[in-house]
């Protein structure tokens, strides 16, 4: 399947959870998808920081542990910072979700290869300890996975297999790193200051 039709699908998913899921999305092609399908001030964007994505959604999760924090991501993203798996794992968030979309490439960078398909992200996530595991290779595995994936327990690892190549023309996220940070911030904390 197309990587930005599953982004598509998994960020509908996660609208349908509500107000108090908060979103980190890695840099690159993921993000951009992300912005262009649905934009949100609960989305925070990577610019630029490869890898950290997962780092910063574990942060998030154990500062607001009555939110679910869900973490976008891809195999080059993952792969750059693998050592945060044990450390998502190690601290074991209850609300921690986390996708990865697995092309085997950096598909913002010319689709290089990755190493991903010699080294499965699920068998590590699970090697890890992450509590929920999931593989899926196609667009109805996808649409049974969505149906419960955010309600297993955490942390839990999502991996989406998707085709190799770009959605032609899409556009770059359009704000600002700091106004990014502004309205995320504002969104992350609006629950904490009204409870």
């Amino acid at each position: 399947m197309k990587r930005a039709f599953a982004v598509a699908r998994v960020a509908d998913a996660v609208d349908v959870t509500g107000a108090d899921c908060l979103t980190v999305v890695c840099n690159g092609m993921i993000g951009r998808e992300l912005y262009t399908h649905a934009d949100a001030p609960s989305r925070f964007y990577m610019i630029g920081s490869m890898g950290l994505a997962s780092s910063i959604g574990l942060g998030l999760a154990l500062v607001q542990p009555s939110r679910t924090v869900v973490v976008f991501d891809g195999d080059g993203n993952v792969l750059m910072n693998m050592g945060a798996l044990g450390s998502v794992a190690a601290a074991a968030p209850p609300n921690f979700y986390h996708v990865v979309f697995d092309n085997a490439a950096h598909g913002s960078t010319g689709d290089q290869r990755t190493i991903s398909d010699r080294v499965p992200l699920d068998a590590v996530a699970r090697a890890a300890g992450y509590r929920s595991v999931v593989r899926v290779r196609d667009e109805q595995a996808l649409t049974d996975a969505l149906r419960s994936f955010l309600h297993t327990p955490a942390p839990a690892m999502l991996v989406v297999d998707v085709e190799r190549g770009n959605q032609p023309g899409i556009g770059r996220v359009e704000p600002s790193p700091s106004e990014l940070t502004a309205r995320f911030r504002a969104r992350a904390t609006l629950k904490t200051r009204s409870a």
